[in-house]
């Protein structure tokens, strides 16, 4: 046996492992720093567009309000769980590059922006072509649709086009990629075939609508899309069954289904009112739904998102109600705002939807502490 030849071949594994192989939780948290990084200066950049003072550095990001939250957060949070579910080191390219392209704006280099957004977006996307390759079904069908919307509109958007005219594909994104994590959960209660039928005409409406999105037609379409895929997601989520329990899966189903309330009724208001950018219909129901929908799914998932990326434990505890409820009452004070026109109204609701997200940031940093402490004691407890 060629002795040389074995170690030739164990060194080619190894590097193959390195190339392959998943990273650690520490590497991970940098990655959510740079999400944050993105989170918190496109708030501020959002309290900017309502007349509040706020740092330098996220005046200057007023224009990329919308591209800061749902690419340089929502993008490298989904783009991370996905690079985790998969356990390959080349996926965690995906979060980098979109976290990059958030800190790009903030770092005054904006035009850098769209083009490493489209490098996460294509990543993820890779990705989530791989997860459809492992696993054909309609749930990772949908993630990759998902991912090809956030890719579509980021493409469109490095081309030039203005964030109004790509802001529905960044929006069927989040909505898809929701979507589709919660037909997962749909193994246990499984829906009929012509459930399935109905889901996935409803996603090719989308689609539909999404190919004029700027037109009253498109817009339409789209927004019929939206409304009932949040009523299909209403009458066949298992959380309508998990709400009746106590503890961690009553939150979790609370935010699920208080989600596709404000899902519904973001896609009403496009329905009703039209989605013409600088009107209060694009602002109530944009909020309505990357805010009152998404987030409420981010509060609701995070008790089971953290500790599964982080490894950190994450107990439930019944203060993670407090910010949920921040988040709808300020968001209904916001929406209703825009509905009346009533300014004051929309700069109040936005500044509460702040404290909203700092709370829920607060009891997840205070559960895990808990939680530390909880671990030490006890562990002092055993060796005494």
């Amino acid at each position: 046996m060629d002795t040389r030849s074995d170690d030739e071949s164990r060194e080619g594994a190894a590097g193959l492992d390195r190339l392959t192989g998943d990273l650690r939780p520490r590497q991970r948290a940098l990655l959510i720093v740079l999400g944050f990084i993105g989170l918190v200066v496109g708030v501020a950049a959002g309290l900017a567009r309502l007349g509040y003072r706020v740092p330098s550095f996220a005046l200057s990001a007023t224009p990329w309000h919308g591209p800061l939250m749902i690419g340089g957060f929502f993008g490298v949070v989904i783009a991370l769980e996905r690079a985790v579910a998969l356990g390959r080191r080349w996926a965690y390219a995906g979060p980098l590059l979109a976290g990059l392209g958030g800190v790009a704006i903030a770092a005054g280099k904006a035009a850098w922006s769209p083009w490493l957004l489209l490098a996460g977006s294509l990543l993820l996307l890779t990705a989530s072509a791989d997860v459809f390759r492992r696993q054909r079904a309609l749930f990772t069908l949908t993630l990759l649709l998902g991912a090809a919307c956030w890719t579509i509109g980021n493409l469109r958007w490095s081309l030039g086009a203005a964030v109004p005219n790509v802001v529905s594909a960044w929006l069927a994104f989040l909505v898809l990629t929701i979507a589709g994590e919660r037909l997962e959960l749909t193994r246990f209660l499984p829906p009929s075939g012509v459930a399935s039928s109905a889901f996935a005409t409803i996603v090719v409406a989308i689609g539909v609508g999404l190919f004029d999105a700027s037109s009253p037609v498109g817009t339409a379409i789209f927004a019929a899309g939206l409304f009932m895929l949040s009523i299909w997601l209403l009458k066949h989520d298992i959380a309508r069954r998990t709400v009746r329990t106590t503890g961690l899966p009553r939150f979790i189903a609370t935010c699920v289904l208080s989600g596709y309330a404000w899902l519904a009724i973001g896609a009403a208001t496009m329905l009703a009112a039209g989605f013409a950018a600088g009107t209060r219909s694009y602002d109530a129901a944009i909020h309505a739904i990357a805010l009152g929908f998404v987030f409420a799914m981010v509060f609701g998932h995070a008790p089971l998102i953290i500790p599964a990326v982080l490894k950190v434990p994450l107990p439930y505890h019944s203060s993670f109600y407090v910010p949920l409820m921040l988040l709808h009452g300020s968001l209904a004070l916001r929406f209703c705002g825009d509905m009346a026109d009533h300014v004051s109204w929309i700069r109040t609701g936005a500044m509460l939807n702040v404290f909203g997200l700092a709370a829920f940031v607060i009891a997840m940093l205070s559960a895990a502490l808990r939680e530390h402490e909880r671990l030490r004691h006890t562990l002092a407890d055993g060796a005494a």
